[in-house]
């Protein structure tokens, strides 16, 4: 098996990669991603957790399985690939749930992707990223020439999808790649705390902010504006926004499942 999706009765989706030999992807692990994506879109996760088991997160597409095609059915392999990984990523960035990343070892190629489509990212202090991608002539995938430039600026990326240099835990956090880092032993039990957090909160008002902040780059300030009056207002008249301000005003804990979640999903990503 190489990829297990697990949903809990809190709504908290866990996708672990688990094929071993730094998780790289080949074509039945991207169909795995995909098929894990859309149960956690059919079960209506309230938070999914993306960790990629052992030694390394991921170290990007698997060459060997690459190596022993050649021509027209290469190409159409890496199509397959990459239609299948690139579903998984977009029906994540269409979920309300916010996306919980947390890598340690080896982070590299299309596992800088997975990296970049997460809305927490954590990182162990062993972590060390790299693009690799020109490295072997190749050119990026998995949404990671859309995310570096966003993440840490289009100078930045472009040094690191040209030089292919390995940035350590410590520089990926200064430069905004990762959004933490915590020592090795602590990435596991941090991560779940952070994505069980969330799966207690504003489900649908996580979905409208995912997509006001994904669509920032791109819409003016006055659209961006009107956006947000429109949300806000949307917002406060939802059972999430009831619950909570009723909650706050009490001086308790918003219960968000009572308060209605899921309200202003839609897909079409950020």
């Amino acid at each position: 098996m190489r990829v297990t999706v697990e949903v809990d009765g809190d709504g908290l989706a866990r996708i672990a990669m688990c094929r071993g030999a730094g998780n790289a992807i080949d074509l039945e692990t991207a169909r795995a991603l995909l098929d894990a994506a859309r149960e956690c879109e059919k079960a209506r996760a309230r938070a999914v957790l993306l960790t990629g088991r052992g030694r390394s997160f991921c170290v990007g597409g698997d060459l060997k399985e690459f190596a022993v095609l050649s021509g027209e059915r290469l190409a159409a392999h890496l199509i397959d690939v990459t239609d299948a990984l690139h579903g998984a990523l977009r029906v994540l960035a269409g979920l309300d749930a916010p996306l919980v990343v947390a890598v340690q070892g080896a982070v590299a190629g299309a596992g800088l992707g997975l990296v970049g489509a997460a809305d927490v990212s954590l990182a162990a202090s062993d972590a060390g990223f790299t693009a690799a991608y020109t490295a072997i002539g190749y050119t990026p995938d998995a949404g990671v020439s859309w995310s570096l430039p966003r993440l840490v600026g289009p100078r930045r990326a472009l040094d690191l999808l040209l030089t292919n240099r390995c940035v350590p835990a410590a520089e990926a956090l200064e430069m905004g790649l990762v959004g933490r880092v915590v020592p090795p032993e602590r990435l596991t039990g941090e991560a779940e705390r952070t994505a069980r957090e969330l799966a207690r909160g504003a489900t649908a008002a996580y979905g409208v902010t995912r997509r006001l902040v994904g669509r920032a780059l791109t819409t003016g300030l006055d659209d961006h504006l009107d956006a947000e009056a429109r949300h806000l207002a949307v917002a406060a008249m939802s059972g999430e926004g009831r619950e909570g301000v009723a909650a706050f005003l009490a001086g308790r804990r918003a219960e968000f499942r009572e308060g209605g979640v899921q309200g202003a999903g839609g897909a079409g990503g950020r």
